[in-house]
């Protein structure tokens, strides 16, 4: 029996992919959900996992396989349904899952055979019993269990074209950004795997950098810091001398033992959300805890230095509080923390979000020609009415933003720095780079490609539009 487990491409987000583009291995991470699936998998399966993101495959000239799982974020959501049709029109069924098919279950439910909802270990042993009964559901709905026997994932089965590997620890998001869905998807009750069963699969890991793909590696409170610390003293013990990066919330910074365990276990690098530069925009957006405790930034961002690991911060462009020189202002705060590397996005509403309920609700969705144009919903595109800033606006903010921050002059000074606080300069420099020529380059290519610019007469023409 051959099950194929396909990563849909995202033509917005692999514009550079394969030849074209050699940053294109440092930009992509691996689809550890598929791997996670394949480990779920009996071994009288026989599995190939393709991810388009690296290499685009000619479906028509492999073998004809059993079964098609396809997985899908919102804005690959169009290209799967292309890749489902493939398979339906030689008679394979196609599950598909992910955190698109769970928001929008009754969408996919056109497209494919059969759709799966929420987190698939609860039900892919159930998939295939009834596909061997030639019996397949509509739909499935996956539970939030306890991690104490999810599998171990496959990497084994896919390992060239990337620069990192890949690992989840824990799952599950305490906060309620209203931006965000992994609440939605994966609940907010903060779930841990078994220590001994991360230190296993991590193992397993060929790469010698890792990206722990939790969504708050760290957790809120003083019990998921506890953790973290126990999960971090075994991967020193463990002897495994690989170096990862994750994302945490700035509470990392005040924690001295935690940073220096993290640091002996190989962190070298964090992103962290600071989504905006005010406390009426993170208001807005429902992240309190950034500002529920008097924080001095700069002196949290300089602790974590201190024990060389690099800061990229993370912010959101377009909230209703945003204005005309919103991208000088990111840029300005971010040098004044002390930031390592920014990454800005554009305010996206994505479905299953309270933001994609309440924009909807107010008709400030634009790009509504669905399922074709959810390939714009990549954070990198605006795909809304903002309050006071226009597309075109958006697009010069966050211009000026990178142009602000990533000088080359700007960036000399972040790996001086680097160099003479005892830190390795090569992630400032690299993170630095690839961002730069992300947004100045290949950003401006995408824009140009897909008629993104003022007076073009498409579906973004409503470029000058703002409420």
């Amino acid at each position: 029996m051959l099950l194929y487990l396909i990563n849909p491409d995202n033509p917005l987000v692999s514009l550079g992919k394969g030849n074209l583009s050699r940053w294109n291995r440092y930009t992509v991470w691996k689809p550890l959900g598929l791997l996670v699936i394949a480990g779920l998998t009996p071994k009288a399966w026989e599995i190939k996992i393709f991810d388009e993101n690296v290499q685009m495959p000619d479906y028509t000239s492999l073998p004809v396989p059993d079964l098609v799982g396809i997985t899908s974020f919102t804005s690959q959501a169009n290209r799967a349904y292309i890749i489902a049709d493939v398979f339906k029109q030689r008679g394979v069924p196609v599950v598909m899952g992910g955190i698109h098919a769970t928001m929008c279950p009754d969408e996919a439910g056109r497209r494919v055979t059969s759709v799966v909802t929420g987190e698939a270990e609860s039900v892919w042993s159930e998939v295939l019993d009834d596909w061997t009964k030639g019996r397949l559901k509509r739909v499935y709905r996956g539970t939030h269990e306890s991690l104490n026997t999810a599998p171990i994932a496959r990497h084994d089965l896919i390992s060239e074209g990337y620069r990192f590997g890949s690992i989840q620890t824990t799952r599950g998001c305490p906060l309620s950004c209203n931006f965000c869905s992994v609440s939605a998807f994966n609940g907010r009750h903060y779930r841990h795997r078994p220590i001994a069963q991360v230190i296993k699969e991590y193992r397993t890991i060929r790469e010698n950098l890792v990206l722990m793909v939790d969504d708050n590696f760290i957790g809120t409170r003083a019990d998921h810091i506890d953790h973290t610390k126990e999960l971090l003293r075994a991967i020193i013990d463990s002897g495994i001398r690989k170096q990862w990066i994750a994302q945490v919330t700035i509470n990392f910074g005040d924690e001295p033992e935690l940073l220096t365990l993290a640091a002996k276990a190989g962190c070298v690098g964090v992103y962290v959300g600071f989504e905006t530069t005010s406390a009426e925009g993170l208001e807005e957006i429902h992240k309190k805890f950034n500002i529920r405790k008097i924080r001095d930034i700069k002196q949290a961002v300089r602790r974590i230095h201190r024990h060389g690991i690099t800061v990229i911060g993370s912010f959101i462009m377009g909230l209703d509080v945003d204005k005309k020189g919103v991208g000088r202002e990111i840029a300005l705060a971010a040098q004044r923390y002390g930031l390592d590397g920014i990454n800005v996005m554009f305010l996206t509403p994505l479905p299953g979000t309270g933001l994609w309920d309440n924009m909807k609700a107010k008709d400030r969705i634009i790009l509504k020609n669905t399922p074709g144009d959810w390939r714009y919903f990549t954070l990198t595109f605006p795909v809304a009415r903002f309050n006071h800033l226009t597309w075109s606006d958006m697009i010069a903010e966050k211009d000026v933003c990178y142009r602000t921050f990533y000088t080359y002059f700007k960036i000399m000074q972040r790996v001086f720095s680097g160099i003479y606080q005892r830190r390795n300069p090569f992630p400032i420099l690299f993170s630095n780079l690839v961002f730069r020529i992300a947004a100045l380059r290949l950003d401006r290519k995408v824009y140009k490609k897909y008629d993104i610019s003022p007076g073009k007469k498409t579906v973004q023409d409503m470029a000058g539009i703002t409420v």
